[in-house]
């Protein structure tokens, strides 16, 4: 990913564009066959070369063109003929990110592949659920991964559609109105390049288009640190359901031997951060002066190469994550059992209801139950079987069955078949 973003990279990535409208306008016979064969085979640059003089003209494209010219001689006057800056360079970043994308859709496809794995794993491994962080009803561990299966996949649709937003180019000079050049040609430029025409442009291609896959960016991450803090909160002592790889070798305090802490589940929290500040630069570049200024380039320097490596390092990290998760089910079975049957208080209300009470009766009614678990007099099964009314509307044995706690295996069982996961293969 790195690789995409350096130097080198980027002004490979210019003589592409260039290089693609040179082609272009030999084909339409504005250049000669032996011009472009020239300028081909003489155009050299480098990093170094453009910086220095840079240093002297204060702007890399001039900087660029002047070291190709160099190199090149009389030919070059057919390069960048009718163009501005922006052409080259909006292009340019359209195929860099292209590039990054597909290598996030990369890191999405097995981060997909970890998820599906282990959600099939888990799919009947019964634990408490949490609403509020208190003990709520019955799941199992597998319905969590199958949620972040899910959403995940959104995630890979959603940059499928960004990225076929942001794969635009164009060659229509400084305002925008081919006024030294072609529609043709521009057409004839981005199909070389693989890319379709920016359909109305002003000097730039418009930052909606950026802005719209930094939020998709900024929004995988944020289902990153979803995961992250859920397996933050598991592996808490009090919790220890879950726990990160811990290698061998590995220390986890300065000062107490004794610490295992989640600190990559707390990096991805942190770096998650990252990519909402670079989203919300994304939006603030939208809106430029008339036809263009330059405020948006400073800032898009550093947000786009930073953006797709943060998260590039971050998909790889939650893989490493996932994939090593050590997860305890005895003690979550342990935590089921932890709040002594109040998991079910929904399983009784229900009962009571249907058969004839209000519902305002059998929530005060189980309710009550609930407090003497609450202050440690019974287990929920003693405390209902304690309620003469309950008992009496209910009777002994429908009130014993309804007492279990264990997650609906069969309706989970249901909502992965729904979910296409009926097994662990793609």
């Amino acid at each position: 990913m790195a690789a995409i973003w350096s130097d080198e990279e980027r002004f490979k990535t210019w003589w592409r564009v260039e290089m693609a409208v040179l082609e272009a306008r030999t084909a339409r016979g504005d250049i000669p066959e032996s011009d472009l064969e020239e300028i081909r085979s003489k155009a050299r640059f480098s990093a170094g070369e453009i910086a220095e003089v840079e240093k002297v003209v204060q702007h890399d494209v001039v900087a660029f063109l002047t070291v190709v010219a160099e190199h090149v001689g009389t030919a070059s006057r057919h390069v960048h003929r009718g163009l501005t800056s922006s052409d080259v360079l909006d292009t340019a970043l359209a195929l860099q990110l292209c590039q990054a994308i597909d290598l996030l859709q990369t890191d999405l496809a097995a981060l997909h592949q970890v998820l599906r794995k282990r959600a099939v794993e888990f799919r009947d491994t019964p634990c408490i659920a949490r609403t509020h962080g208190i003990h709520a009803e019955a799941t199992t561990f597998g319905m969590r991964w199958l949620v972040w299966h899910e959403e995940f996949g959104r995630h890979q649709t959603r940059l499928a559609a960004a990225r076929e937003r942001i794969a635009v180019g164009k060659c229509s000079g400084a305002v925008g109105v081919f006024a030294h050049t072609e529609l043709e040609l521009e057409e004839q430029m981005c199909k070389r390049l693989q890319l379709k025409p920016a359909m109305a442009t002003t000097q730039v291609i418009q930052r909606d288009r950026h802005a719209e896959l930094l939020q998709v960016l900024a929004l995988i991450g944020a289902s990153i640190e979803k995961i992250a803090t859920e397996i933050r909160h598991l592996q808490r002592t009090e919790v220890a359901e879950a726990f990160e790889p811990f290698g061998k070798g590995q220390k986890g305090s300065s000062a107490m031997p004794h610490k295992r802490n989640p600190i990559l589940c707390e990096r991805l929290c942190g770096m998650a951060r990252l990519l909402r500040g670079y989203a919300t630069v994304g939006l603030e570049n939208v809106s430029l002066w008339h036809e263009r200024d330059i405020s948006h380039s400073s800032a898009e320097r550093v947000i786009f190469p930073d953006a797709t490596i943060v998260l590039d390092y971050m998909l790889h990290v939650l893989i490493r994550v996932l994939d090593g998760l050590e997860v305890d089910t005895d003690r979550m079975a342990r935590n089921l059992a932890m709040t002594k049957g109040l998991a079910v208080s929904e399983a009784l209300l229900l009962a009571l209801t249907d058969a004839g009470w209000t519902r305002e009766r059998a929530y005060s009614h189980v309710q009550k139950a609930a407090k003497q678990v609450w202050q440690g007099q019974a287990d929920f099964k003693q405390a209902a079987a304690s309620d003469k009314d309950i008992v009496e509307l209910l009777g002994k044995e429908r009130l014993a069955q309804l007492l279990d706690v264990r997650p609906p295996l069969k309706k989970i069982q249901e909502i992965f078949n729904r979910a296409g996961l009926t097994t662990g293969k793609p």
